[in-house]
């Protein structure tokens, strides 16, 4: 979910988190921040760094800022640190989309000391909400055996569209957001909870489920369920005052929704996104929605601004942004959706925090970001320092740049340098310098407006050393795969100064790649030389994919080298087909009229599903065969060659028989009479009688005896 994740692998993140509002608290920080964009009396600092693929964050009532990590971790931001233990960490499969995704806090946090926390469990391999209670003698950390495990074995395993948001909403319940688990089916099934948002009850635990849900009494349904026809909502946030929720569901292939949260309400998917054409009264459609234009898109982070920071016409907004796109727009109460900063590094949450300014958290740069209003203001300049080479041997001369550096109120800027040698400091927007000895050096760039406003940034000069050189030796460069395969890897590595590096020094990241961005699959892998994954045969289904592994060897020095390779697919096209043609068909729940064809992976497991009956202009059609033998709705394996799958329907002459259908009756008994030689077409005759509604059986007796005659149909 943004315009590309190439230059990110070790951060190797995914796309979903959690907020709750807080109260007091200010964070101070030093550092702004380069590439975002943001509208003229707005400032963006950073409020702390060095999460690793962070997915979650939530105000404590006290001003304490939470911050789940992928891994497991939920680290504690106090008093503008990162404190270094973690408040808990539990045992999670984070591969793909899974991990640590949901954080929230009781609204009696301070009297009970219960947090929650949505993860996918080591255990089960399913995701899991469990309550945690925080140490009356150590309010940072969680009490140990404090583990209330609320809701288990909710659908996770695929690695995919987990969902994982979770707040309270302002009737003292818990919804969950969860994602179809990359199933489209499962959004519509009453009997899972996968594709839902759910609403519990956790203070009356073990009976979680409140009296007023929807689906409560109904049989087959989960009745935790609030809401179906969701296919991998994010994030959703609740307004505190009116209680309204937003969710933001991530789309496939053209849309990115924001939907009005309302009990028992169907958001349509898979059978559509943005709007249903026809128009379906069974779906809601959704409040905003923006088409891709052409680019990859992901809906991700929501707040309603309820502070007082911003100017007045922001009051009510509705923040959102988008991960893949990098920007946050808002949507205003009139639903205009306005641009408001772009730009903005990898953001998977947004809140509004204790003064009212609007946080997001970057799963790019592993930090926490606010964007403040300061009006007519001074503003900070940011460093942006760059060398090169950053590593040599003695004597190394180094062109240094600070080009990269920016003022938000375009102030004309002076820059200093620091090499960190010991050596006078320069001025100058480029300078050159050279090292004489061996070491490390920080090289400090220092920018000054000329109005107060300073900012400083290093980078690390190596001199004495040069860098090791890695090689990924297997799969070998042109490999392919099919779905199911077992990948097999390994590498080597030389230093100048270490020789051959040991294990030790590799650590391996596989990522999925998908169009122009990638998702997170496998590591990092840190210690061995070599090892092995297993392609899934579910999962992103479409067919510009592929696999990237990514070695990266480290020296003593602690200098580093990358080298990668890729794993393409194996590809076939699968043409669908009706009989007669233009009939409705569906690939993984999704609607198409047939004739269509479609380049899938080879070996992925795809649903196809020939809807029956049907009537389009007036016809009626059920559904009789598909070319490889299989039901309706069956599963096949893409194959390892172009492939032409075709179903064959047959007409239903009497069309939908109801106590309504009378005159569609009399006609096809017309018709079967005429093509029998039993009436001419000038004529008028039946023979069923006088066809009322109480002569049903009559009239199906009718048409099987003409159908016989006319030989479509033995008796």
């Amino acid at each position: 979910m943004l315009s590309s994740l190439n230059n990110i692998r070790t951060l190797v993140p995914l796309l979903i988190l959690t907020f709750v509002a807080g109260t007091t608290l200010v964070f101070e920080s030093s550092k702004a921040i380069a590439a975002t964009s943001l509208l003229p009396g707005f400032e963006e600092t950073e409020v702390a760094g060095g999460f690793s693929a962070p997915t979650a964050m939530a105000f404590v009532p006290d001003g304490r800022l939470f911050v789940a990590e992928q891994a497991g971790s939920l680290r504690v931001i106090k008093n503008g640190s990162l404190l270094q233990t973690p408040f808990l960490t539990v045992s999670v499969v984070s591969s793909n989309e899974r991990g640590l995704l949901g954080v929230a806090f009781h609204p009696n946090f301070l009297s009970n000391g219960h947090v929650y926390v949505y993860y996918t469990s080591s255990e089960t391999g399913q995701n899991r909400l469990s309550q945690f209670t925080a140490s009356v003698t150590a309010a940072d950390v969680a009490e140990p055996g404090s583990e209330l495990v609320i809701l288990d074995n909710i659908a996770g395993g695929i690695g995919y569209h987990n969902g994982g948001a979770i707040h309270f909403g302002a009737d003292g319940m818990l919804y969950v957001a969860v994602g179809d688990a990359h199933s489209s089916s499962n959004a519509q099934s009453l009997g899972t909870l996968a594709g839902k948002l759910l609403r519990i009850d956790p203070s009356s635990y073990p009976n979680i489920i409140p009296s007023d849900n929807p689906f409560v009494g109904v049989v087959g349904a989960r009745e935790e369920i609030w809401a179906l026809g969701l296919r991998n909502p994010f994030t959703f946030a609740v307004e505190p005052n009116s209680g309204r929720i937003h969710i933001n569901d991530v789309g496939q292939g053209t849309w990115e929704e924001i939907n009005l949260g309302t009990a028992g309400a169907n958001y349509g998917w898979p059978a559509c996104e943005r709007s249903c054409s026809p128009p379906n009264p069974n779906y809601q459609d959704p409040i905003h929605a923006y088409d891709h234009e052409g680019n990859q898109a992901a809906i991700t982070g929501g707040a309603f601004n309820t502070g007082n920071n911003f100017p007045a016409e922001y009051s009510g907004d509705y923040f959102f942004a988008d991960y893949l796109r990098g920007f946050i727009r808002r949507l205003t109460p009139t639903s205009q959706v306005i641009e408001f900063a772009t730009g903005i590094p990898g953001p998977v949450d947004l809140k509004v925090g204790p003064l009212g300014s609007l946080y997001y958290l970057s799963i790019f740069n592993g930090a926490v970001y606010k964007i403040s209003f300061v009006g007519s203001v001074n503003q900070r300049p940011t460093a942006q320092p760059s060398a090169t080479p950053i590593a040599g041997s003695a004597p190394l001369t180094v062109e240094f740049s600070g080009a990269g550096s920016t003022d938000p109120d375009g102030d004309t800027l002076t820059y200093t340098w620091d090499y960190g040698d010991a050596s006078p400091e320069e001025t100058g927007v480029t300078v050159s310098h050279t090292y004489v000895a061996d070491g490390q050096f920080d090289a400090v760039l220092t920018v000054e407006d000329g109005k107060g406003g300073q900012d400083s940034e290093s980078v690390r000069i190596t001199v004495g050393s040069t860098a090791p050189v890695g090689t990924v030796t297997l799969p070998p460069a042109g490999a392919t795969y099919n779905a199911g395969d077992t990948i097999f890897y390994e590498g080597a590595a030389t230093d100048a100064e270490d020789g051959v590096l040991t294990s030790s020094a590799f650590s391996w990241t596989v990522l999925f790649h998908h169009l122009d961005h990638t998702h997170p699959f496998l590591g990092p892998i840190d210690g061995v030389t070599s090892g092995s994954f297993l392609i899934p045969q579910t999962g992103e289904t479409h067919d510009d994919v592929w696999y990237g592994i990514y070695l990266t060897v480290t020296d003593s020095s602690g200098l580093t080298h990358e080298s990668t390779r890729d794993v393409l697919p194996n590809k076939a096209t699968m043409t669908f087909e009706t009989d007669p043609a233009g009939l409705e068909l569906r690939l993984d729940g999704q609607p198409f009229t047939a004739p269509n064809s479609v380049i899938g992976v080879g070996g992925m497991t795809r649903t196809i599903e020939a809807p029956s009956p049907q009537t389009p202009a007036g016809k009626t059609y059920s559904f009789q065969s598909w070319s490889d033998g299989g039901a309706a709705t069956h599963v096949i394996d893409t194959p390892g060659v172009d492939t032409t799958y075709a179903a064959t329907f047959v007409q239903l002459l009497c069309g939908d028989l109801n106590d309504d259908g009378v005159a569609d009756v009399f006609d096809a008994i017309a018709t079967l009479q005429i093509a029998a030689g039993i009436m001419e077409a000038s004529e008028i005759q039946t023979i069923v009688g006088d066809l009322n509604r109480d002569s049903v059986i009559d009239v199906f007796d009718a048409i099987a005896v003409l159908q016989v005659s006319v030989g479509l149909i033995l008796i």
